[in-house]
C-alpha cells in the first residue's frame, strides 16, 4: 500500500508540544488529562475532561478559530468548503500531544491542535477510512515500537506511525491486518491490545461478526468472542433447535468500547439477531444478541452478561458501550456502569456481577399476531429512572395547530389518514401483520433508528450525573408475507414516509406533539432524572413554540468548568450548557450539522479548545 503521506511540520514542533503537555499515555489519568486520547476522554467513556479554563461564566465568549475542510479533492482534505468526495463525518478526533487525530474523506490526518494546520495526510489506498474515528497506540511494547494511529478501513485494521502516518510496517503485513468482517468505527486500544467489533449487515462478506483482539505490537490475533452463544456456551439455549447455527447479527457495532482497566473486563454491547424484524426462526431469548457482555479483555473469556431485550424484533440495540463511574449509595460505593438502548431506557448495573443497582421489572408484553413468530412475554423495564424517550403514542398525541402551525398540524393529519390506522400499545409493541388487501401499521416509538443512538452516555463527577440525549422520531411499518423466500417467512415493510413526519419546507416535522429531541440528567447515585430538557430549535415556527427539540444520533461531553456541550441537533447548533441546571449559555450555528460527540483538550500554547466535527469540517473553538 502506498502511503500517501505527507509531514508539513518539522519535528521539532511537535517536540516542543510534548514538552509542555506531558507525555500521552492513552489511559484515563495523569499527565495526559490535558489531551483527549481516546474516543470519549478515556477508558471509562466518561466523555468528561477535567479541563477548566472555559467555564459557566466565560463561555458565552468562546468564538471559533480554526476550521479544517474533511472532504477529499485534487488537492487533497483540507480545502474548507471544497465541494469533493464528501467526508460525512461522525468522528470525535483524539488528542495527544498537541496534536489532533482523526479521519477526512479518503484519508487519516495530523492536525496542529492550536491552528489546524496539516501536520501529515496518509491516503488510505483501495477504500476509505471508518469516518468515525480512530485510536493511539503509545507505543513501547516488546520491542520499543513508536506510538501508532490505528484504525479501520473497511476489513482492514491498519496501523500507522503517530509522528509520520507512514505504515507501521511491524504491524501485521506492512501495518495492516486482515480482520476478516468489516468494522466500520473506532478500535479501543488498552496497554498493548486493540480490540475491534464488526459490522454485518445482510449479504456481508466475511461470516459472522463477532468482536475480536489483536496485539498492537505485531498485529497477530488475540481472541474472538462468540456474540451468538455456541453449543456447550453460556445462553445456548436461549436459540431454539438450531437456530444459532450460522446466525448473522449479535455483532458489536458501536463507535467505541469502554474498559474496566482495575478488572481487565471490556463491555461488549451487542446488536440485534438478522433479520431483526421477524423472529419465527429463532424462538427464545437469544443470547448474547441486545446485550451487554462482560469479557476479559486479555483473553476474551466470558464474565457476565445483562440482556437489555429478549428476543428483538425492533433493532433496539444497546448502540453505545456503557459509561463507567461509581454509584454513592447508603455509604457504600458501588462501580457500575450506565447502558442506553435504542428502545429508550438506560439501565444502570454493578459492574462486578452486571446486577441491576436499580430495580429493573420484567413486564408483561403485548404478543405478536404474525404467523410463526413468538415474542418474549416480557421485556426488562427500570424501575427508577424513566425512559429518556417516548415509548408509546395514542391518537391524542397527534400534534395540533396550536402546538406548532395549521400547516403542519394538517399535513399531519392527512398522513395519519393516508397510512391507514396506526397502531401502538406502549413500550416494545409488535408489528402488525399485514395481507395483500390489509392497510395499517406498527407505529414504532422509538423509531428504528432509535431514541439514545450511538452518542453514548456522559458522566460528570462533580454534579454526580449522567447525561444522555433521546431522539423521539417514530417509524411505520409492517411484517408480510416474503414471497421470494424459499420458505414460509415474513419480512418488515415500511411506509412511505416511514417516519411519523412530514416536511415543512426542507425541513422533516415529526407528527406526535413536542418534545422531538431532548437532554436528560440522571442523578447517578438515585436514578432520578435531574433535568430534562428540550434541545433544538424548529426556526420555521413562531419563535415562542421554537424550542421542540430537534432529531439527532450523537451526545454530550462535559468538563469540569461546570459545562456540557452537545453538536447532535440537526438544526446545527453547537452549545454549552450548565451541567446544574440545564441551562443554555452559548450557542452557535455551524456551517452544517455536528453528526458527531465534540471532544476538548489544551493545545501547545497552553489554552484550552473545543472542537467538533460539523459534517465536512472540523470547527475549534477558543476564549479570545
Amino acid at each position: 500500500m502506498k502511503s500517501g503521506a505527507r509531514i508539513i511540520r518539522p519535528l521539532a514542533a511537535t517536540v516542543a508540544a510534548v514538552a509542555v503537555l506531558g507525555c500521552g499515555d492513552g489511559s484515563s489519568d495523569g499527565p495526559a488529562r490535558a489531551d483527549w486520547p481516546m474516543y470519549r476522554g478515556d477508558a471509562a467513556g466518561t466523555g468528561y475532561s477535567p479541563l477548566a479554563e472555559i467555564t459557566t461564566a466565560n463561555v458565552g465568549h468562546l468564538e471559533q478559530v480554526w476550521s479544517y475542510g474533511l472532504a477529499s479533492s485534487a488537492a487533497g482534505e483540507g480545502a474548507v468548503g471544497d465541494p469533493g468526495r464528501p467526508a460525512r463525518s461522525q468522528a470525535t478526533p483524539i488528542a495527544v500531544d498537541g496534536l489532533l487525530y482523526l479521519p477526512a474523506a479518503g484519508s487519516v490526518v495530523a492536525l496542529d491542535a492550536a491552528t489546524g494546520a496539516e501536520i501529515w495526510r496518509h491516503t488510505v489506498a483501495d477504500g476509505a477510512p471508518s469516518r468515525r474515528g480512530v485510536s493511539y497506540w503509545p507505543g513501547v511494547g516488546a520491542d520499543g515500537a513508536a506510538p501508532r494511529i490505528l484504525f479501520c478501513a473497511g476489513a482492514r485494521l491498519i496501523a500507522l506511525d503517530a509522528a509520520t502516518g507512514t505504515p507501521a510496517t511491524e504491524f501485521g503485513d506492512g501495518g495492516i491486518v486482515d480482520i476478516g468482517v468489516p468494522y466500520n468505527s473506532v478500535p479501543l486500544v488498552w496497554q498493548d491490545i486493540v480490540v475491534v467489533g464488526a459490522n454485518t449487515p445482510p449479504g456481508t462478506a466475511g461470516g459472522i461478526g463477532n468482536a475480536r483482539a489483536f496485539s498492537a505490537v505485531t498485529g497477530e490475533k488475540l481472541w474472538e468472542f462468540n456474540s451468538v452463544a455456541q453449543p456447550g456456551e453460556v445462553g445456548n439455549e436461549t436459540w431454539e433447535g438450531e437456530s444459532w447455527r450460522g446466525r448473522l447479527g449479535g455483532n458489536a457495532w458501536p463507535f467505541y468500547f469502554t474498559v474496566d482497566e482495575e478488572r481487565e473486563l471490556v463491555f461488549l454491547p451487542l446488536a440485534a439477531p438478522i433479520p431483526f424484524a421477524y423472529g419465527g426462526d429463532r424462538h427464545g431469548a437469544n443470547l448474547f444478541a441486545n446485550a451487554v457482555v462482560a469479557v476479559d479483555i486479555r483473553t476474551g473469556e466470558y464474565r457476565w452478561h445483562f440482556q437489555t431485550i429478549h428476543h428483538d424484533i425492533w433493532d433496539h440495540d444497546p448502540p453505545a458501550p456503557p459509561v463507567l463511574f461509581e454509584v454513592e449509595r447508603g455509604g457504600e460505593t458501588i462501580d457500575a456502569l450506565a447502558v442506553t438502548t435504542k428502545s429508550g431506557y438506560l439501565f444502570v448495573l454493578n459492574r462486578e456481577n452486571g446486577e441491576p443497582v436499580f430495580d429493573v421489572e420484567e413486564r408483561p408484553m403485548p404478543a405478536s399476531t404474525v404467523p410463526g413468530e413468538r415474542t418474549h412475554p416480557t421485556q426488562p423495564i427500570p424501575g427508577v429512572t424513566p425512559a429518556l424517550g417516548r415509548v408509546g403514542y395514542e391518537a391524542e398525541d397527534l400534534v395540533t395547530a396550536d402546538d406548532t402551525t395549521a400547516e403542519h398540524a394538517e399535513a399531519c393529519a392527512a398522513l395519519v389518514e393516508s397510512a391507514g390506522p396506526l397502531h401502538n400499545a406502549g413500550p416494545y409493541t409488535p408489528w402488525v401483520h399485514r395481507g395483500a388487501e390489509d392497510r395499517g401499521a406498527t407505529l414504532l416509538f422509538p423509531g428504528l433508528a432509535g431514541g439514545p443512538n450511538w452518542g453514548g452516555v456522559a458522566f460528570d463527577p462533580a454534579t454526580r450525573r449522567l447525561l444522555a440525549f433521546s431522539q423521539d422520531v417514530g417509524t411505520m411499518g409492517w411484517v408480510e408475507e416474503d414471497t421470494e423466500a424459499d420458505t414460509a417467512t415474513y419480512v418488515l415493510r415500511v411506509a412511505r414516509p416511514f417516519s411519523f413526519a412530514v416536511r415543512i419546507g426542507d425541513v422533516s416535522w415529526p407528527c406526535q406533539k413536542p418534545p422531538w429531541g431532548t437532554l436528560t440528567a440522571v442523578d447517578a447515585d438515585t436514578g432520578q432524572v435531574a433535568w430534562r430538557r428540550p434541545l433544538g430549535l424548529t426556526e420555521g415556527l413562531p419563535a415562542e413554540k421554537r424550542e421542540t427539540g430537534r432529531p439527532g444520533r450523537a451526545s454530550a461531553i462535559v468538563t469540569a468548568g461546570g459545562l456540557a456541550f452537545i453538536a447532535a441537533t440537526d438544526d446545527r447548533r453547537f452549545r454549552a450548557l450548565d451541567v446544574e441546571t440545564g441551562e443554555e449559555l452559548w450557542s452557535l450555528e455551524l456551517p452544517l450539522q455536528g453528526n458527531a460527540n465534540p471532544m476538548t483538550y489544551v493545545a501547545a500554547d497552553g489554552r484550552q479548545y473545543v472542537a467538533v466535527a460539523a459534517t465536512e469540517e472540523l470547527v475549534a473553538f477558543r476564549l479570545p
